[in-house]
């Protein structure tokens, strides 16, 4: 049997100056996805967010939009409709539909997937949209039947949206963390955005409809950090793909914000509007995706964005990567100044979708290290996080963590095309190193090193994990069962596949390189059925 998920929330972004076009779409654009035409089977058409988790028999959703009803006049309740609801549910301009509620709600409240239409309520102001956003959380709770356990509902939160979600957590202020779960912001401007520096006079000027939500995305802003709720709960979804957004003087924008930061053109480092610093929480778990904010195949509409949720919310393990040692040796252009990046991109088997990506072109590498052996002192990205976005500089390409900290994210187990006989769980892990001549004399992108790893993680039985590494999928091919793997793992003369080294709480080491470059990377995997949250 299918436990049912908690209660989950979608919430659109910025809508722009006028928002009848958004008042009139049904699912707020979550029911829009991408076609990837040189793909194949579950990875060839994304139906998007609404459809795909409608249609998921792993994690299955049950439409309750319709429960809840907008309207410009106040509403009042109905004689002989109550039904047990409370009253102020029912009297305002956001009201439960007792009707809807019975038929919807009659079957429980888990497993239940609410559009919020803010812009449906007025006045238009992101403190009404966060009260709102109380009021839906109330109303699903309420709804709740006696025999279902409440904890918490899940949010994702696009852009703007993420916004209008701290405006909530803030009015529920300590109980916050009981009502909530876990929360996805995708490209979410919590720093602001970069070229949003619009005169006091100018923002006087603007509609008090729109002029509220401009401020919201002031670069000044300072408040990153006040957010009575636990951040290791909130997932940062960041964008990196620039190019392809549709709104040409956004990017040009954020390219002048990075001349003012760094004295250079060069970078962009956005997702086409939110900056890739501003998308992040200090403190808080992040992923990249190389997608733009918006449009097609963006961080809205795009396959990475569900499977990274729903991972968040129902993964059954918490993973992190972390570099160890590393040791380049060639390069060095003869001519200029080296600096080298660092970069892992992640990829879980049976889905052709990045789970994190890092790339030149999504210019998110770690670095510059002018040591062979990356032992330079990055700025702390906390820290960093910190302070506001309008702050002379971005050096926010440190580690994720003090401990150098390359990619956290999260698994789940059961996540397997059915019939799939392998219990393991695969990921893929793009190696990359690359070196620039920062001079501006030699050559600015060199590869060093580059090659793609799979790591296998095999249940033991006892409640543990067996982990192999793989250098290609000759063992992981469809009719090669787990023992064929494991066996050959234990013969010295197979060199595709070697057994990882524990090194105890949970923590694997193994050696990656080769022409140029060799490293050793630590992967700790923490069973979250048994610690329900993710560490601290």
């Amino acid at each position: 049997m299918v436990d049912s998920p908690r209660p989950l929330i979608l919430i659109r972004g910025f809508g722009g100056p006028g928002v009848s076009d958004e008042r009139r779409d049904a699912y707020q654009g979550f029911n829009n996805g991408s076609v990837y035409a040189e793909r194949y089977g579950e990875n060839y058409i994304y139906e998007g967010f609404v459809l795909r988790a409608l249609k998921s028999t792993l994690h299955p959703y049950r439409d309750a939009t319709n429960v809840v009803g907008y309207y410009e006049k106040e509403q009042k309740p109905r004689p002989g409709e109550h039904d047990g609801w409370p009253e102020h549910l029912l009297t305002g301009t956001m009201v439960v539909d007792v009707p809807m509620a019975r038929e919807v709600l009659g079957q429980g409240a888990r497993g239940t997937l609410w559009i919020y239409r803010y812009y449906d309520l007025l006045p238009r102001k992101i403190d009404r949209f966060g009260e709102g956003l109380v009021r839906l959380i109330e109303i699903i709770r309420h709804g709740m039947r006696p025999d279902e356990e409440f904890t918490g509902v899940d949010i994702v939160a696009h852009s703007m949206g993420g916004l209008v979600t701290r405006a909530a957590l803030s009015r529920l202020g300590d109980r916050s963390a009981d009502l909530v779960h876990r929360i996805v912001t995708l490209g979410t401007p919590h720093r602001g955005i970069a070229f949003q520096y619009l005169p006091d006079t100018l923002v006087k000027c603007l509609p008090d409809a729109v002029a509220d939500e401009i401020a919201a995305f002031d670069p000044d802003r300072t408040d990153i950090r006040a957010i009575p709720f636990p951040v290791r709960r909130i997932l940062t979804v960041v964008g990196t793909d620039h190019r392809s957004y549709s709104n040409k003087f956004a990017t040009l924008g954020n390219r002048i914000a990075g001349l003012i930061d760094e004295g250079t053109l060069t970078y962009n480092r956005s997702d086409g509007l939110v900056k890739q610093s501003s998308a992040q929480i200090p403190g808080a778990p992040r992923t990249f995706v190389h997608k733009c904010h918006g449009g097609d195949d963006s961080l809205v509409t795009s396959r990475e964005a569900y499977e990274i949720a729903m991972r968040f919310f129902h993964g059954t393990h918490h993973v992190q990567l972390r570099l160890d040692r590393a040791e380049v040796t060639r390069g060095r252009d003869l001519f200029g100044r080296s600096e080298f990046y660092f970069g892992v991109s992640v990829k879980p088997r049976f889905v052709d979708f990045d789970l994190c990506h890092q790339s030149s072109e999504a210019e998110n590498y770690y670095g510059p290290f002018r040591k062979n052996d990356f032992s330079d002192e990055l700025p702390d990205l906390a820290e960093e996080l910190s302070k506001p976005l309008s702050a002379p500089g971005d050096t926010t390409t440190g580690w994720a963590d003090g401990n150098r900290l390359i990619w956290e994210g999260w698994v789940d187990a059961a996540a397997k095309p059915e019939g799939a006989g392998d219990r393991s769980v695969v990921l893929r892990l793009d190696v990359h190193v690359c070196e620039r001549d920062s001079l501006g004399i030699g050559f600015s992108d060199n590869v060093v090193f580059r090659k793609q790893y799979y790591v296998q993680a095999v249940p033991d039985g006892e409640g543990g994990w067996s982990l192999y590494l793989h250098t290609g999928e000759r063992f992981l091919a469809p009719g090669v069962s787990t023992e064929e793997g494991q066996a050959a793992a234990a013969d010295e003369q197979v060199p595709e596949v070697l057994p990882l080294k524990p090194t105890g709480d949970g923590t694997w080491t193994f050696q990656v390189g080769g022409t140029g470059f060799t490293a050793d990377l630590l992967l700790t995997v923490t069973d979250e059925r048994t610690t329900g949250a993710a560490p601290a």
